[in-house]
């Protein structure tokens, strides 16, 4: 572990790799400035096509450093919304698209494109400090020392409960912090991301790079039905053929909150691989060894944790990092469920043509945790967070602010949070009892239930 931590800071610079995504950007081994642009059949077109020229303007003045794009889990090149045809039966009114009987519909190509919104976002925002970085790192490890520390020397029942809860929100802001550095935002060092990614993670049994590719993937393809990674909806055929079992474990509360564990060996229904193994259809080869290296780390956890069982016994390791990684696990599934559904209005999902980066993006929620918000790092700033994945956490909140007039309607504004988020349970439960799946058919798709059948 040691050696690989030398390594890492410099003496063996770890390469940057960047994941063939379903669609987006493919960079060529052979000149990293030859660039082709994947669609969701995985066709590629090269740039240098007359049919992209007249796109130059979109691009230059969207991207003016095409630098920032091969460090970030976002493609550096989107289709304008221009080319989205905006149907006969809409307007535009007030920053969005009504239909005939003058409802706003989510689904309808917006009226801006995402220059636009990068456009009014302040330059500062996409400033990243590694200094600033650390200091958070630094801060969330001495908390969890710390709490470790006063649990133990305490040991009472009367604390438990309170350091679990605690201490696995704690778990879960490390995450976060890791989840920075996967993206390029923690800093623009890409050694540094990768040591203190590592490091992070594997804390918490995360495989750093095995999460940072898949991650990549859900943002590259957010709010597609059947590319999108991370709590993607089931189509109608896939949803009728899971058993009994299956269903109760996805649509019924707690068991949902525990699935990240599961989804790390072998992911969501109707998708196979796992985040461990070099081979899974998740990887590329180019990434093999990232993935060798992540696991290994891993490993090294698990054996650090084994050893702790038995030098202090297995009932204080299961109070002091058994019970937090669990609430850990459940914060993280939470979140990530309830950036994508539950929102009071219904969602759309894209296929096909119909699917864009920017529309996709914006099926994205903001969440409000209340007290929460700074202690995981602003985590449910979560549009801005999907569309430009860039930029730092500590900058979401004002980057929010400053796209909200452009976004107008398709922004939708969070529900203010009480001192601890607990009204979040009650939308994950109505959530979870109405949206199960989507049509096998259509372009622009909505969660339904069996219900839906006989209405």
């Amino acid at each position: 572990m040691a050696t690989w931590v030398l390594s890492e800071c410099g003496l063996k610079p770890l390469p940057p790799t960047f994941p063939r995504p379903k669609t987006g950007i493919v960079y060529s081994n052979s000149n990293p400035s030859k660039v082709r642009f994947l669609s969701t059949k995985n066709n590629g077109v090269s740039f240098s096509d007359p049919k992209f020229q007249s796109r130059r303007s979109f691009t230059n003045s969207s991207f003016r450093d095409r630098n920032f794009g091969l460090k970030v889990s976002a493609p550096l090149r989107v289709t304008p919304i221009e080319e989205e045809e905006v149907k006969k039966d809409v307007k535009i009114n007030g920053g969005g698209v009504e239909n005939e009987v003058g409802e706003f519909d989510p689904g309808a190509p917006p009226p801006f494109n995402l220059a636009d919104i990068r456009a009014a976002i302040p330059k500062h925002c996409w400033v990243k400090d590694p200094w600033k970085s650390m200091s958070y790192v630094a801060r969330d490890v001495i908390v969890v020392l710390g709490l470790a520390a006063g649990a133990a020397y305490l040991n009472s029942w009367l604390v438990w409960p309170l350091y679990w809860a605690a201490q696995g929100t704690m778990f879960w802001a490390l995450f976060v912090l890791g989840h920075d550095c996967g993206h390029g935002s923690f800093s623009n060092n890409h050694k540094l991301n990768s040591v203190v990614g590592h490091l992070l993670h594997s804390s918490i049994l995360v495989p750093y790079h095995g999460w940072r590719i898949s991650h990549r993937t859900h943002h590259q393809n957010h709010g597609h039905v059947e590319n999108d990674e991370s709590w993607h909806p089931l189509s109608e055929k896939i949803f009728r053929s899971l058993d009994t079992m299956t269903r109760t474990l996805r649509f019924t509360v707690p068991f949902p909150l525990l699935a990240y564990p599961v989804y790390l060996f072998s992911r969501s229904p109707g998708k196979t691989g796992s985040h461990f193994h070099p081979d899974s259809d998740l990887f590329i080869p180019s990434e093999r060894n990232d993935v060798i290296t992540s696991t290994a780390c891993w490993s090294a956890m698990v054996a650090i944790l084994v050893g702790l069982g038995f030098l202090m016994g297995p009932i204080p390791l299961l109070k002091l990092y058994g019970v937090p990684y669990l609430i850990f696990v459940m914060w993280l599934d939470l979140v990530t469920y309830l950036h994508h559904h539950g929102h009071e209005d219904k969602l759309p999902w894209y296929r096909g043509k119909e699917w864009s980066y920017l529309r996709g993006g914006l099926t994205t929620l903001d969440r409000d945790y209340g007290w929460i918000n700074n202690i995981h790092h602003d985590i449910g700033t979560h549009v801005i967070h999907h569309l430009f994945p860039q930029i730092p956490h500590y900058h979401l909140i004002e980057a929010t602010e400053a796209a909200k007039p452009v976004l107008g309607k398709y922004y939708k504004e969070p529900k203010k949070s009480a001192l601890l988020p607990f009204h979040l349970i009650g939308d994950l439960v109505r959530s979870l009892r109405r949206d199960h799946y989507v049509s096998d058919t259509g372009e622009v798709v909505y969660y339904q239930t069996d219900s839906d059948l006989t209405d």
